[in-house]
């Protein structure tokens, strides 16, 4: 055999059936690639021995949840990083990492393919495909289920017909893909938007009805990175971790949106990620505190498009880095603890506090010690107002 062709294997129906369909197209063997971050669920030494067990050559499980964490999670969080103002990039920022150990696999043993289990109509194609463009042109891509035209029910028969070691559970209709920040479901029944999500698609959140007592969090960021919980030093992973459990506790993250996909087609997802949109949430209020205003207004501008450039697949092109530069000056302030009330599916801020606070008390308050000079004010209107002022005057005239 010539061809190695690096997978990048989730354990799932999809990949299961890739690794010997692939070693047939291509005559080549398959080496596995698996990495765990932080999804929970399945041992991952249980996913490794499936991939030997459907006849990869090889089969390997990295452990990146701290470089997950690090290197992915706390610049979405720094970005207020969310596609259409809501979805937090729970699969996007994920692969750009999967693409940098696939690559690095292949480097190592010698692989002549990289390969991934998207159909075409998704984004994942487009974030795997232009991430090994960008580190490794050499390397040919195949994708099974768009090359070859695989449906789920087709997989589903082939599994069976040469009896692959596949669980019922991975022949679920519905996609799923889950990492520590959050979880996406996809397909099967939602496919029609009039049919609500059932209780059974979530498994990061309790239902936010069920009238769990309130949970008050003191969340601490140092530069924008979080650092402490009430007060306890955490890595970025244990930060997100322990959201994850209190703030899913109370049912917060969820969510029902119809997204614009980059290939052009609304789909419909439902995601949970109850840990990133408290630490996004808190981040956002810090940045209040202590981001000027006209770089916080010029921000949120570049925080929109950061989160496009992820969500298509532009993780390593060069405006998304020059992006990253310009935010990482933005946080040098992002230093203090915000206070939330997680309950009932939400997150409220309720205190601020911060070292580098551009609140000033005697400025703000209309108490005695006001220290505001209004007698300013009244030019400063006059002179704000003036060009619109001049503008409608004409406009008037002119009529």
């Amino acid at each position: 055999m010539s061809n190695r062709i690096v997978l990048a294997y989730s354990g799932g129906l999809d990949t299961s059936v890739a690794i010997p369909y692939l070693g047939k197209m291509l005559d080549g063997e398959v080496i596995a690639v698996s990495l765990d971050l932080g999804q929970g669920g399945e041992d991952m030494e249980s996913v490794r021995q499936r991939a030997l067990d459907c006849g990869a050559a090889e089969s390997i499980v990295i452990d990146a949840k701290d470089e997950f964490a690090n290197e992915y999670c706390v610049p979405t969080i720094k970005a207020n990083g969310m596609y259409m103002g809501e979805y937090p990039l729970v699969s996007a920022i994920s692969r750009p990492l999967i693409v940098k150990h696939l690559v690095q696999a292949a480097q190592q043993f010698n692989g002549t393919h990289v390969s991934h289990g998207c159909t075409g109509k998704g984004n994942d194609q487009v974030r795997f495909e232009v991430g090994f463009l960008n580190q490794d042109p050499d390397l040919e891509i195949v994708a099974p289920a768009r090359d070859f035209a695989w449906t789920r029910d087709k997989a589903i028969a082939f599994a069976e017909e040469i009896d692959l070691p596949i669980e019922q559970s991975t022949k679920s209709p519905f996609s799923i893909d889950q990492n520590v920040f959050g979880r996406a479901v996809e397909t099967g029944f939602l496919e029609d938007l009039w049919n609500p999500p059932t209780k059974d698609l979530y498994s990061y959140t309790e239902d936010p009805a069920m009238g769990n007592a309130p949970d008050e969090v003191i969340i601490s960021f140092e530069a924008g990175v979080p650092t402490a919980i009430d007060g306890k030093k955490v890595t970025p992973l244990q930060a997100i971790e322990e959201l994850n459990r209190r703030a899913g506790a109370q049912g917060i993250g969820r969510l029902d949106m119809v997204e614009d996909r980059l290939i052009g087609i609304k789909s419909r997802e439902v995601y949970e990620a109850p840990g990133a949109l408290t630490l996004i949430t808190a981040h956002k209020a810090l940045e209040d505190v202590t981001v000027e205003r006209e770089l916080a207004r010029y921000k949120r501008l570049i925080d929109a498009r950061w989160s496009e450039e992820v969500y298509d697949g532009l993780w390593f092109g060069p405006l998304k880095r020059s992006l990253d530069a310009f935010i990482d000056t933005t946080q040098e302030h992002v230093t203090g603890d915000i206070r939330m009330v997680l309950h009932a599916g939400k997150a409220t801020v309720n205190g601020r506090r911060s070292s580098h606070s551009l609140y000033d008390f005697n400025l703000a308050t209309y108490d005695t010690g006001d220290t505001f000079d209004q007698s300013h004010a009244k030019g400063f209107v006059k002179l704000h107002g003036l060009s619109s002022q001049i503008a409608n005057k004409r406009d008037r005239e002119a009529k």
